[in-house]
């Protein structure tokens, strides 16, 4: 199990203001670690001297969109793809612009890590704590603060120790398990990749030592096994004939031939007989893969059921309270009928009631003004037409989050994460 864990992808987003140097980080990560093309890299030399840059540019490395490029900040969320000989990587380059808070919840929302960057010549902002309070209510499991442009405050580790205590200050109101703090000039490339020789004072990892090395095999939950349905497959040849698969990914848990399990809705119990990967037959199998399970017993199943232990199972609700993050420009309307998409399951869904709107600067909860419009995060109440098999997002990221879609328009307005 560790091995295949340990090869496991880890998913970063990065957040920090405007200017703090977010695209030029991931461009050094990139080209230190030699995992971009020539040509792209000419690309950029060329731009570069176009504008009349000393140095090339390697924010010019991630900002994709033409219209980043022109304007020199990122809009959009950028997804990035790199490897080492030890770990995989997907990063998620978000914008740091308050307008664009949905942007970074979309990001954040299957990361491992969240790299929190910090101008060393301004410090802790409003904007480090509201990328702060994002990350904690999205349950990242590790933070990592990189305090950037060191080279502008000539290295010194009396600017470090100070962000370092205003942060923890900060941080110690907000549910975050494990921060890690790295001094970084993300322009000269110190500590990025290599080693600095301008920071002595600093005994820590460099940024992509302490990304290959963060111990990720235990932020899913292995302990409440949740297996939505996806599809039932039912190959028409002569050889697999009397085969019944149910199909989908592990959402939490270990299964194992044998093990006992229950079916939600229906309550029926059963066997599993086999756990099949595209590689044939696994004995066990955890939380991400996808896989295929068959049982002992013919049971009817169909996309939206789960699969559970007989003696650990979710909760089955129709009032459902959560915080949702409105993604779009027209607020949640009285009484408007909504569809609510949870694991593999859709039901048909109402909000009942917003309770508070949450301040995202300040974590102040205002039960007065409940006016929601796009970037805002509230609690509400859900009330849908049939039970779903809920976990709390705290114990378990997968069955605990749910997306609401408008009817009409078929637009994503929200996605919320179960209390």
């Amino acid at each position: 199990m560790e091995g295949y864990l340990d090869m496991e992808l880890l998913r970063f987003t990065t957040a920090g203001s405007v200017d703090d140097g977010k695209s030029t980080l991931i461009g050094r990560l990139l080209y230190d670690s030699k995992s971009i093309f020539e040509d792209q890299l000419d690309q950029v030399r060329q731009t570069s001297e176009r504008r009349g840059a000393t140095e090339v540019d390697l924010a010019l490395l991630t900002d994709g969109l033409k219209d980043e490029r022109e304007q020199g900040i990122t809009i959009d969320v950028a997804y990035r793809y790199f490897a080492t000989p030890k770990r995989k990587f997907i990063i998620a380059d978000t914008p740091g612009h308050i307008q664009y808070t949905r942007n970074m919840v979309t990001g954040a929302s299957t990361a491992n890590v969240a790299l929190i960057l910090i101008d060393a010549r301004k410090g802790v902002i409003e904007q480090t704590c509201r990328h702060s309070i994002i990350a904690s209510l999205l349950q990242i499991p590790h933070i990592i603060v990189c305090i950037n442009k060191m080279d502008l405050v000539d290295y010194q580790q009396e600017k470090f120790d100070q962000i370092k205590n205003d942060f923890e200050n900060f941080a110690s109101k907000l549910d975050v398990k494990d921060v890690q703090f790295i001094p970084i000039s993300a322009l000269k490339g110190d500590n990025v990749v290599n080693r600095s020789d301008n920071m002595n004072w600093y005994e820590g990892s460099t940024l992509l030592y302490t990304l290959e090395n963060i111990h990720i095999g235990s932020d899913h939950n292995h302990i409440d096994c949740r297996f939505p349905v996806q599809t039932v497959i039912r190959p028409q040849t002569d050889e697999h004939h009397d085969y019944r698969g149910y199909a989908g990914r592990i959402a939490g848990g270990v299964f194992k031939s044998g093990d006992e399990i229950t079916v939600l809705p229906s309550g029926f119990t059963s066997k599993i007989k086999s756990i099949d990967i595209f590689e044939g037959s696994v004995i066990e199998a955890f939380a991400p893969m996808s896989v295929t399970i068959t049982l002992e017993d013919d049971i009817d199943i169909s996309r939206g059921d789960m699969i559970v232990r007989t003696n650990n199972q979710p909760e089955s609700k129709q009032d459902i309270e959560v915080m949702l993050c409105w993604l779009n420009n027209k607020g949640p309307q009285p009484r408007s009928k909504y569809t609510i998409r949870h694991t593999t399951a859709d039901a048909k869904a109402m909000i009942k009631e917003i309770r508070y709107k949450l301040d995202i600067n300040s974590l102040h909860r205002n039960e007065i003004d409940k006016n929601i419009s796009a970037n805002d995060i509230c609690r509400a109440q859900i009330r849908t037409t049939r039970p779903l098999f809920v976990d709390s997002y705290r114990k378990n990221r997968n069955t605990g989050s749910i997306i609401l879609v408008d009817e009409g328009t078929n637009e994503t307005v929200a996605a919320g994460m179960i209390i």
